[in-house]
């Protein structure tokens, strides 16, 4: 009895003390809450710019008359040359969108440079104040650009909200807080023999700038690069995908719009949509200073190509095949990765070129991970109002089932899903049926290949180390992106997973995050090269001039000794002259420095 009464004292104090730590901890996160809270009303009210974000409208995007649903949905029309827009979702007719000749791409370019040489004078105070605006519209009008966003792509509210406003409103509010300090002059370090010289680095306008965006994010992936490119003081073209046309001129018009409310020239921002046969125009145009391209490889191949014509710089981001590795370190904190995994794979139906296409778990996490995702995939349910949107199309449906086939064939097992699924309400949408694919090994063709669909592939590793997880991890041809989940303070793998990763991003215990915090995006390998977002992304988009001049007052300016001036009289008394200047301003001891002053002068 008395073991008996200890027990449930020590379990009611116990339970008591767990309550007053929560509380602790519930009250200690509401004071770093208020605080944080009061900072920014501060701040707001007493610091930083004051400027008011100034409101304006734009015009809605246009819906047809009448409801009409497509019996063989497509972007192409027999008889016409127009892009026909629909919606995947449903196979519900949009419209027609006339494509830019190219003609009509040079006029646009035109444009932009007109009102690019008056923009380049702008201050980062004036740019800022139109981002500024631009931010409070989306804010604003935020369901409404989800609600276009999905009719145009095929994705849930959901997961427009995250993939489409989350990740723009960030960059902008990254690029108001920090644009300027990353663009701002960098005063450069001179040495002993140029010390009268002053160094400056500057990160001015490269003039019209082009972006080629996909369509998974018809949104982000066109307003993205416009506030990158104008905040460096460019004019841009963005080409948007024709499986997204219809939306392209609602979203541009968002941009446009801050613009001209701050009385400026909205024919700095321009959108076209063209067929790939005219895209080339674009991509080897004389006046366009450097290219954002966001696509496949192939295609990459193409514009790579055609840009080298006139010689334009190049930043190319080429999907992924990114892991999500789940170390055994991981193993109590499983019931919040698989909703991690869950999002990271199925988000916009697996369309999304930082998803996560491969999870690689170790042994002691392994059988675990497949009997919690197993009913989670299966209980998933398809539509634009449930749980995984539509693909853009039905393209790719061929492919995944092959891929799926292929895998079963060589020993992966298929739990969930794995084929087309006729949706009962909308049996012309473009829907596959969410797919959990357990045993896949590193050479099946579905750990290499993006997928880029709604398919979770399971993979095991031999080890919980970093020498049995990363040639797994490797394996892929792409390198863009990689997720890490264990214990760092206690699991050593963790790190060294994390430098041994062949990409261009990492996040550890957490899917994506990088992107969140506006840290340079791109990758590696078949993920292509260069970076968009953060500072690098922003100087990217600039012409990087290196300034070097005389300190004024010090009076010195550079001259040419006699034994160097042409023609030159002597050429042994010049080189031993020229040998002590090296020796005085690169010499590593204080004698070597004294022999090379001595050489100097005595051959002066």
């Amino acid at each position: 009895m008395a073991s008996a009464a200890a027990e449930v004292l020590a379990r009611r104090l116990g339970t008591s003390f767990d309550c007053l730590f929560e509380a602790s901890l519930t009250a200690y996160v509401w004071r770093g809450v208020w605080t944080t809270l009061g900072i920014f009303i501060l701040w707001t009210v007493f610091g930083g710019e004051r400027e008011r974000p100034v409101p304006y409208q734009v015009p809605q995007p246009k819906m047809p008359d009448r409801i009409e649903y497509l019996d063989e949905p497509s972007i192409k029309k027999s008889g016409t040359t127009a892009v026909q827009c629909y919606a995947p979702a449903t196979g519900q007719f949009l419209g027609f969108v006339n494509p830019s000749t190219s003609a009509a791409i040079d006029r646009a370019i035109q444009q932009a440079h007109v009102a690019q040489a008056t923009w380049a004078k702008t201050t980062f105070r004036q740019r800022r104040a139109v981002l500024r605006s631009m931010l409070q519209h989306i804010l604003d009008n935020q369901e409404e650009i989800c609600r276009v966003s999905c009719l145009d792509s095929g994705k849930t509210m959901v997961d427009a909200q995250l993939g489409e406003i989350l990740v723009t409103v960030e960059k902008l509010r990254w690029t108001i807080a920090h644009g300027e300090k990353a663009l701002r002059p960098s005063r450069r370090p001179t040495n002993l023999l140029m010390l009268y010289k002053r160094n400056t680095v500057y990160y001015e306008p490269l003039g019209v700038v082009a972006a080629l965006v996909s369509w998974n994010y018809p949104f982000h992936n066109l307003i993205g690069p416009v506030i990158s490119s104008i905040f460096a003081g460019n004019g841009i073209l963005v080409k948007v995908s024709e499986q997204t046309a219809w939306s392209a001129a609602y979203f541009a018009s968002i941009a446009r719009g801050a613009l001209a409310a701050h009385g400026h020239d909205p024919s700095l921002v321009q959108t076209v949509v063209c067929w790939p046969q005219t895209a080339g125009h674009i991509t080897s145009h004389p006046s366009i200073s450097h290219i954002t391209f966001i696509g496949s490889r192939p295609v990459c191949h193409k514009v790579a190509a055609s840009a080298a014509k006139a010689l334009i710089p190049v930043v190319a981001e080429l999907g992924g095949k990114d892991a999500a590795i789940v170390l055994d370190s991981a193993a109590p904190d499983l019931p919040r990765i698989v909703e991690i995994l869950l999002r990271g794979t199925f988000q916009a139906s697996g369309q999304n070129c930082i998803g996560i296409e491969r999870v690689i778990a170790a042994p002691a996490v392994y059988d675990k991970l497949v009997t919690l995702l197993e009913p989670r995939v299966r209980a998933l349910r398809l539509g634009q109002e449930a749980d995984v949107g539509a693909m853009i199309s039905d393209a790719a449906f061929a492919r995944l089932e092959s891929l799926i086939s292929d895998a079963t064939l060589h020993g992966a097992r298929v739990l969930v899903g794995g084929k087309r699924f006729v949706h009962t309400d909308y049996p012309k949408g473009h829907y596959f049926a969410p797919t959990l694919i357990v045993d896949v090994t590193p050479d099946m063709a579905i750990a290499q290949e993006e997928c880029f669909g709604p398919i979770l592939c399971l993979l095991r590793a031999p080890a919980s180390t970093a020498e049995a997880i990363l040639p797994l991890a490797n394996a892929a041809p792409f390198g863009l992106g990689a997720s890490v989940f264990g214990t760092p303070r206690s699991d050593p793998a963790v790190d060294r997973v994390v430098r041994g990763l062949r990409t261009g991003m990492v996040a550890v215990n957490d899917f994506a995050a990088f992107y969140a915090v506006q840290l340079p995006f791109g990758g590696v390998g078949g993920s292509g090269y260069g970076r968009f977002a953060g500072e690098e992304g922003l100087r990217g988009l600039c012409n990087v001039k290196a300034v070097c001049e005389d300190r004024s007052w010090l009076g010195a300016r550079t001259a040419i000794p006699a034994p160097l001036r042409y023609p030159v009289a002597d050429q042994e008394r010049g080189w031993r002259f020229a040998r002590g200047v090296i020796e005085l301003g690169y010499g590593m001891t204080v004698a070597r420095k004294v022999t090379g002053l001595l050489r100097i002068l005595r051959n002066s």
